[in-house]
């Protein structure tokens, strides 16, 4: 393999004005974090550029570490070479020789980002691609439609020839759009939602509901799991387990069966956000998709929402079942999801929920429910762990 580099683009981040180096600062740190296993590579920033220097180590792992990187639009393996005309034609030729048995045309493109530089892009073209040209067999230029597009990007410190590119994720680099409190679910949804809001540069933090003795250990593994398979493409994630037993017994004995997912999800939201607010937290997202269950529709959520001031973000609102599905078999958390190991709110799932519940027969049922006492103890209980991606499911750190 003659190639010593990855040559990492990015789409959005080009847009982001006076804010972009911002964001290329936080993508080089999130590129880093998620290779630092490879001691031997190097990661620097160019105009434009991510540059990851291989120093000898094979490109396979790396490469699959990039694809899960939100902020990438795409990347490419790359031969540096002096900032010399004729270290580039022979480097464009070794290139050319590397895919030769699958080339019968090929073209070059050459783009000069370093201005001094006395050769313009167009006479590289016709220079480097002479070249080539000149030194190959059965071999012809095709400026339209080439088999092979070698990309010559000439900067400062050395020219990087490229050959073909992978496609990244896209989106915004975790960490650049703030913290958000991922409600996870043990189901397909919630990973998937936390999966989107990273794509948009939300850092995750995960709360989680759990109803033991209803609810047993498994259940709870089941969402560390979750946790750690979105570790991949966010780095460590606090997962809040709360323990909402006591709350869902309450809830029950006070509240008519049909209005109990009400308000169940009215004191989840109440506390998540005492969680946020203690974490400093802006948003809570949540796995919900539009009119899906009954605790989705728009009457349920115009009335859960109440008890919140944080915004709810919703990434599935306009999704079927089907497009999550795809998505959750993508990103690795769609196997875990379906193993059959209950969470509480399936527990305690009423034959009859109200489908249109209003405000105000949500506040004359809640006036039955001692809601400071409850949503106090909850938070007051809650286990704090932290998941990473190297840590074994077994050696969750609880930090409670």
């Amino acid at each position: 393999m003659i190639y010593d580099h990855i040559l990492v683009r990015f789409g959005e981040l080009a847009l982001r004005g006076k804010n972009r180096s911002s964001f290329e600062k936080q993508l080089l740190q999130n590129i880093r974090s998620s290779i630092s296993e490879f001691k031997e590579v190097k990661v620097k920033r160019t105009f434009g550029r991510i540059i990851v220097q291989l120093n000898d180590q094979p490109h396979e792992p790396i490469m699959e570490k990039l694809k899960g990187i939100f902020g990438i639009h795409s990347f490419s393996l790359a031969l540096k070479v002096e900032n010399e005309l004729k270290a580039m034609q022979e480097g464009a030729l070794r290139v050319l020789s590397e895919h030769q048995q699958k080339t019968k045309t090929f073209k070059i493109s050459a783009r000069r980002a370093y201005k001094s530089f006395p050769v313009s892009s167009q006479e590289l073209n016709h220079k480097i691609g002479g070249y080539v040209l000149s030194q190959t067999e059965n071999v012809k230029v095709d400026v339209h439609h080439p088999d092979l597009n070698i990309r010559v990007e000439v900067r400062e410190h050395g020219t990087y020839i490229t050959a073909g590119s992978y496609p990244g994720v896209g989106g915004l680099p975790v960490g650049t759009s703030g913290k958000v409190l991922m409600m996870l679910s043990g189901g397909i949804d919630s990973p998937v939602a936390g999966y989107l809001a990273m794509k948009r540069g939300a850092k995750l933090e995960a709360i989680h509901f759990h109803s033991p003795p209803f609810t047993n250990e498994r259940a709870k593994q089941k969402v560390l799991d979750l946790a750690r398979v979105l570790t991949k493409y966010g780095g460590d994630i606090t997962v809040h387990l709360v323990p909402f037993t006591d709350v869902q017994k309450h809830i029950r004995a006070e509240v008519p069966s049909n209005f109990q997912m009400t308000i169940m999800r009215r004191m989840m939201l109440r506390i998540s956000e005492q969680i946020a607010n203690q974490e400093q937290i802006l948003a809570i997202a949540t796995g919900e998709s539009l009119g899906q269950v009954a605790s989705q529709t728009l009457h349920s959520i115009h009335t859960i929402n109440e008890v919140t001031n944080l915004p709810v973000l919703r990434p599935l609102i306009t999704m079927d079942k089907l497009e999550v599905m795809d998505i959750a078999k993508e990103i690795g958390s769609y196997e875990i999801s379906i193993l059959p190991y209950e969470d509480c709110c399936t527990i305690f799932l009423p034959a009859d929920p109200k489908t249109k519940p209003r405000r105000d027969q949500a506040h004359k049922f809640e006036q039955y429910v001692d809601i400071d006492f409850y949503v106090d103890d909850a938070v007051k209980r809650t286990e704090k762990i932290v998941i990473s991606e190297k840590t074994n499911h077994k050696e969750y750190q609880s930090l409670f």
